[in-house]
């Protein structure tokens, strides 16, 4: 073929939250990352996925060498080291399973989380607007996108739906219990965030919202009945707090050692639990050298979720025939791609035809499109026999 589908990057499952951080891919920095790739490598067309579980880089390339530069490139860019051992690289059909996969949230934390969807969405949109995606990844996402679709209807994957936001208030309510009688303050008020506030409304806790925005800290507050911080105000109540849950966009720490300490002196020192579902990560991590300070990151989420999730296992089988057929089918399209200069001029061949030559040739685009491989042989019944004939009709030996 004249190019192939890959998928390289890294996630959960081959990075910790540490090295994810590092790499990760804010909105803000996005449009400039995707115009520099688009402009210093030999990809032909790609879109970046990053969430705060995995960075994945989508591709539609002529060779394995030119996706291994473009993903170096962008190391580059944010000035870190390419290890080979953090990262992982399919092609062909297995990168098309793996990124359908990841688009129907097969291959989340939490296996089925809606969030991915969206996720998914907004990455291909971007790179579509941008101009760095074409006929094939474009196609790509949109059968990845109704396979995804596909796995939510036909199986039972999102019933009861969890997501990273439930394993956070899920670890919050083992370690009190119940939360009705505690104080929880939750600073982010995006869609991790909401949905965080959904959950602890349902456990009945006192929450506090707090955003840099105060707008939408207030509308989210309006929305489930809490209360309001203002982002500037949460270093002078922090003390009162007994979770704290943080899911923002932030590129720093929001909560610091200094500020954690302080808010524990006023404490006397009552436990604190801080729980940290962002990537960058915004608490920092030496707060859990603190006493009676237990800290959180989103690393630590996978013992409850896996706990949570026991009962999806089956029906996440269902969904991996489901993404093997629309792989095979996509696949199938791409593997045929190179056919469509041939089956064009074919079919210009036979507009002054007669019928029955109109479905000699109907016959052979038929016969090809089932296996390219009998192309040669068409040409030969059709009379093509020289190199020259096979370069009109847009067959190339590759």
């Amino acid at each position: 073929m004249a190019g192939d589908i890959y998928a390289i990057g890294l996630n959960y499952k081959t990075a910790t939250v540490e090295l994810r951080e590092k790499l990760s891919c804010n909105a803000s920095e996005l449009d400039s990352v995707l115009h520099i790739l688009k402009a210093s490598t030999n990809v032909k067309e790609f879109m970046l996925l990053s969430t705060c579980n995995r960075l994945e880089f989508y591709s539609y390339a002529s060779n394995e060498r030119f996706v291994l530069d473009a993903f170096r490139r962008y190391a580059d860019i944010k000035n870190q080291h390419f290890d080979n051992s953090h990262f992982f690289l399919k092609a062909g059909k297995e990168a098309v399973s793996h990124i359908f996969k990841v688009a129907a949230g097969l291959d989340s934390m939490v296996i089925g989380e809606p969030q991915i969807v969206a996720q998914f969405k907004e990455a291909f949109f971007k790179a579509k607007a941008l101009g760095t995606t074409g006929k094939v990844i474009n196609r790509l996402c949109q059968n990845a996108l109704h396979a995804s679709k596909r796995v939510r209807y036909e199986t039972g994957i999102s019933k009861s739906a969890v997501s990273v936001s439930y394993a956070a208030v899920e670890l919050a309510r083992r370690i009190f219990g119940e939360l009705k009688n505690h104080k929880v303050l939750l600073i982010g008020a995006g869609e991790m965030g909401e949905l965080a506030a959904i959950y602890l409304q349902r456990s009945g806790a006192s929450i506090y919202i707090s955003n840099r925005t105060y707008e939408r800290a207030v509308a989210l507050a309006e929305k489930i009945k809490a209360n309001v911080i203002r982002f500037d105000e949460i270093e002078q109540f922090l003390y009162e707090f007994d979770v704290v849950l943080v899911s923002t966009g932030a590129q720093g720490y929001v909560i610091t050692k200094d500020v954690v300490s302080k808010a524990m002196k006023k404490r006397y020192y009552k436990p604190i639990f801080l729980i940290d579902i962002s990537v960058p990560r915004n608490i920092e991590p030496s707060c859990a050298d603190l006493d009676s300070v237990f800290l959180y990151n989103i690393d630590d989420l996978k013992e409850v979720v896996e706990n949570n999730l026991s009962n999806r296992v089956q029906e996440a089988k269902k969904g991996e025939f489901i993404i093997l057929d629309e792989a095979d089918k996509f696949y199938k399209w791409l593997e045929n791609l190179e056919l469509e200069p041939i089956i064009i001029n074919m079919l210009d061949y036979t507009k002054n035809g007669s019928k029955d030559c109109k479905k000699i040739v109907y016959r052979a685009i038929k016969l090809i499109r089932e296996n390219k491989e009998y192309t040669p042989l068409v040409f030969e019944l059709l009379g093509i026999k020289s190199k020259e004939k096979e370069i009109e009709y847009g067959f190339v030996e590759r």
